[in-house]
Parts: structure tokens; sequence; C-alpha cells
């Protein structure tokens, strides 16, 4: 096929990036982006030599793949109607609000032969990608992801704004359905829930444990695996790992009979990689590498740690 042409709907803080991505692509023409803030469309088209709109809707028919950078509970009905005109969609995560929504809009693009991708965007981090290889099957996963307070993405709770990232992550390397899980969180200066810890276990024995906040001191992306040849960290901040496996030690190693080797990635970009693989699998007709059904998945979990939380602070709270 020839170029795909290419939409973005919301260009804040972050479609502004989807936005030049698409510019940037050799594959894609951007044909135009949409907000519901007029002069914010139109700075980010004149940045990218594109149209400016301020309906969704003006976009039908003039683009075959689009990415939805709205807030989280316009996604739905945002995409339903992209899914319903025939065209490919990028959804930032959490996919939806709800699970009703999330099957909806994947029975959707089944049935219509469409590409749901979600934007879960730390698949993409080299860290990540250099370790898919490395980890085989883990026992005990640690995840931490601490933020700086920020007005952006407290639409909703700590879980589906940051700790959703690192359950996607999970999902991914354990590869096991969840058969327990308990919850614990509270807000602290929003309406929603910005602290939070979540302890999962899984039918084939593993054990998570992930903890997000968006009121640290400090910013702090990371994770630490555990498995029967080896551990594993991963910075995804600094784009880092650290690997410990059995072997002759090398003298770099701080556990006696155990190799360490730490590897340090160039800064790459991560959503170009991200929206390069969906342009991909618009093209070829293929699986997305965060499918529909892998957000829900991910959002399925993320709902019923809110929902823990939310029955806890009821009981602390009395």
């Amino acid at each position: 096929m020839g170029k795909i042409r290419a939409g973005v709907v919301g260009v804040g803080y972050l479609g502004k990036f989807h936005a030049e991505k698409y510019a940037d692509a050799d594959c894609a023409e951007l044909i135009g982006v949409v907000d519901i803030e007029r002069e914010q469309a139109a700075q980010v088209a004149k940045k990218n030599n594109t149209r400016a709109f301020t309906d969704y809707r003006e976009l039908f028919g003039r683009v075959d793949a689009v990415s939805i950078a709205v807030t989280t509970p316009e996604h739905y009905q945002i995409a339903k109607a992209f899914l319903e005109n025939g065209v490919d969609v990028l959804i930032e995560k959490p996919i939806t609000t709800t699970i009703d929504e999330a099957d909806e809009l994947i029975d959707i693009a089944e049935e219509r032969g469409l590409i749901l991708q979600v934007g879960h965007l730390e698949r993409f981090n080299p860290a990540v990608l250099a370790v898919k290889d490395i980890i085989k099957n883990p026992m005990f996963i640690e995840s931490n992801r601490l933020s700086l307070y920020h007005e952006r993405g407290t639409d909703v709770s700590v879980v589906l704004d940051l700790m959703i990232h690192d359950i996607d992550i999970i999902l991914n390397f354990v590869r096991s359905k969840i058969s327990y899980s308990h919850a614990m969180g509270a807000p602290v200066v929003s309406g929603h829930v910005d602290i939070a810890n979540a302890h999962l276990e899984f039918e084939n024995g593993a054990v998570a444990n992930a903890t997000a906040s968006r009121i640290s001191s400090k910013n702090e992306r990371k994770i630490r695996l555990f498995q029967k040849d080896g551990y594993l960290s991963l910075d995804f901040a600094n784009r880092s790992i650290i690997h410990i496996w059995p072997g002759e030690e090398d003298g770099g190693s701080v556990v006696p009979g155990m190799q360490m080797e730490e590897r340090s990635f160039e800064q790459g970009d991560a959503l170009k990689d991200e929206i390069r693989s969906f342009l991909d699998a618009v093209d070829r007709r293929g699986q997305p590498e965060v499918s529909g059904q892998m957000g829900r998945e991910a959002l399925n979990i993320a709902l019923s740690i809110t929902r823990q939380i939310r029955e806890s602070s009821r009981w602390f709270m009395g």
C-alpha cells in the first residue's frame, strides 16, 4: 500500500508527540490533528505541516489510522466511532474505563478486521526489549513506579495512570492467570487514589508486588525479577539492566558463584518505536505488539486493584 493516512485526536501533552512521530514517519502522511482547544490544534498542526480540526468526526474518510490521546473517559466513544468507520486505532492506555467498553472495542475490531493497539509504552523501552530472551519463568517480581506530582493524569487513579504500565509488563513476563490479589492505597492530593500497593499471586506460583505513587519526592521506574537461573533488575528511566546468573565468578559479581553483567542503553525513542510498530501492523494487517486483548487484561487487573482499595478504604474509615 502507499503511505498510510494518519491522524491524531487529542494533541495535549502526549498527543502532540504522536503527531510529530507520524509527521516524521516515511510510511505515513499526517492528514490532520484534532483538539477541542482550537488554538492548541492549530499550533500542533502548523508545527507538523498539517490541518487542524476541533471535531474528530472530520477525520472520517480522510484517514486510515489514528492515535487517540484524549482523556481516559473519552477513549471508548471516540475509538468506537473510528472503528465503526473502518479506521485502525492506536489508543493510549488504559484502553477504556470499563471492561464492557474494552470488550466492545475488541469485538468491533475483530469483526471488521481492524487493528486495535493499546499504548503501553514501556513495552518499547530498550531495557525491556533487551531482556525478552533472558526472562523465562520469573517467580518473584517487585515493581516500583514513583513520580513527582503532576496535574496531568489525575482524572483517574494512580493504578490506571501509572501502575497499569507495570501490570502490563508483569503479565507479559509471567504469562499466567492471577489466582489471588490484595491491594491497599489512598487518595492524598487528588480525588482519586494517589498511592497504591498490590500483591498478586499467579496460578503458576509466581508472586508480584507492585507499588505506584504520584506524590513521591523523586521519580523512579524500576522492576526486579527473580527466576530459577538468576536475577534481573530493570531501570526504565535510566534504560539499564543488571543481570546476575549462575556461573564462574568474574570478579565483578556481588554474589559468590554468580556472574554479573550491567548494561546501559542509548537514549531511544519508545514512542517512535511504538508508532512504527502500529504502522507496521496496519501495513501488514498483522497482530499489534500490544493488542486490545492485552490492554483489556491489564485494565481488568487494574480495576480489580482499584475496587479492593476502595473497599479497604471504607473498612478503615468506618
